[in-house]
């Protein structure tokens, strides 16, 4: 009987050793997997989703996912979407664990340009937010051109079409100082 008992301790200790290594096993291949994922994985899990991105010119901004691209994110407000250049946010708020890799090639090559150029060629009026750690700015006006890390903004008056004389100045912004730019959803306009 006590050799019975010695036996079934040590299967005891040597299954509670295996289950051991077999969770530091798993443990350490998830913090692996955790390295290789990109945030922008974590935000697509997240469309269709209400999340808040803290920016780094001290705004909040909260609303529906709506896309999460190679360089920026799209959240939908009431009546306006806004475009966030992933390197203007400090935080995410509301994203879930989950990851949503992007397959298709084409998808992950669309970036920050391609969306500033939609807005361009639609003449849309944008609000556009520069700023950093100092503060915010707001410019109202047309995306004129943009080029390779920046973007043209003719000023005018809210309201008021573009037109030459309705332009108040011209301003090049690089994307670097971009905090965020909004537009009146099409439907709301």
């Amino acid at each position: 009987m006590r050799w019975d008992a010695l036996f079934n301790d040590m299967e005891s200790q040597l299954a509670e050793a295996d289950r051991l290594a077999l969770d530091t096993e798993v443990n350490e291949r998830t913090r692996v997997e955790m390295v290789g994922l990109p945030l922008e994985d974590r935000l697509r899990a997240a469309v269709g989703y209400r999340i808040g991105v803290q920016l780094s010119c001290g705004e909040m901004v909260h609303g529906e996912l709506t896309h999460a691209g190679a360089d920026a994110l799209v959240l939908d407000e009431v009546q306006t979407q806004v475009l966030i250049p992933y390197g203007a946010a400090m935080r995410y708020v509301g994203l879930g664990r989950q990851t949503r890799p992007e397959k298709s090639p084409v998808r992950r090559s669309i970036g920050l340009a391609h969306a500033l150029r939609g807005l361009a060629r639609d003449r849309a009026e944008v609000s556009v937010t520069i700023g950093g750690a100092a503060g915010a700015v707001r410019l109202a006006g047309v995306i004129d051109r943009v080029g390779r890390d920046y973007i043209d903004l003719a000023t005018v008056v809210p309201g008021e079409p573009r037109r030459s004389r309705s332009v108040g100045q011209v301003s090049a912004i690089p994307f670097a100082a971009l905090a965020m730019i909004r537009s009146h959803k099409a439907d709301a306009a």
